[in-house]
């Protein structure tokens, strides 16, 4: 009986740290999972900006181009 109570100090005794360790592991994983998704989601932000520009700048060729007309020859006139 002495034995296995000896056993079971030493198992709670050597449990304790391993315990801290583990749990100190899933705190740092959940850490950096959020950073990851602080970062994505600032990466959504700056391709949206980025969308937003790009098409305005092509609305604003697109109306330069139709206020200039067409200075193709092949383009076909309005008259004919």
């Amino acid at each position: 009986m002495d034995d296995f109570i000896g056993l079971i100090s030493v198992i709670l005794i050597f449990s304790v740290p391993i315990v801290a360790i583990v749990t100190n592991f899933f705190k740092s994983r959940e850490k950096i999972k959020v950073q990851i998704l602080e970062k994505e989601l600032e990466l959504e932000k700056l391709k949206n900006e980025n969308f937003l520009l790009e098409t305005e700048k092509m609305r604003l060729e697109l109306q330069k181009m139709e206020l200039d007309g067409p200075k193709d020859e092949w383009a076909i006139s309005r008259d004919r």
